[in-house]
């Protein structure tokens, strides 16, 4: 059986993704999947949080070869999701949560100033 890992999100909810096996035929449905490293204390650094449309069509083990030049160590994981605003929602959650270093920094939104609204 391939390896899984959880990872928690910024909200609290799990996400439980399965490692990519090298002789596996990729799905052609959707998915989020990361890229992630183990550490020698069996730690988990998340790399990259992503997620396609069709996860055979994307070349994801060409972004893991480009990823492992700078950390050997990394594995390509899946989360098979079909909804494209449940794979944006999660990856969104797992960037603020870890702060990938090869994902974007997540937007902050401000908050809305109801005083300022109120007194021009």
């Amino acid at each position: 059986m391939a390896r899984q890992l959880d990872f928690a999100g910024k909200s609290g909810a799990t996400y439980r993704y399965t490692a990519l096996e090298d002789d596996r035929i990729p799905p052609t449905a959707g998915a989020n999947y990361v890229i992630a490293e183990t550490g020698p204390g069996a730690e988990t650094r998340l790399l990259y949080a992503g997620e396609t449309e069709n996860v055979m069509a994307d070349d994801l083990s060409g972004r893991l070869d480009d990823v492992r030049q700078r950390w050997p160590g990394a594995e390509l994981l899946l989360r098979l999701n079909v909804r494209r605003a449940v794979r944006v929602a999660e990856r969104e959650d797992l960037v603020a949560a870890y702060l990938p270093p090869l994902n974007d920094p997540p937007e902050v939104h401000p908050a809305a100033d109801h005083d300022a609204s109120l007194n021009p």
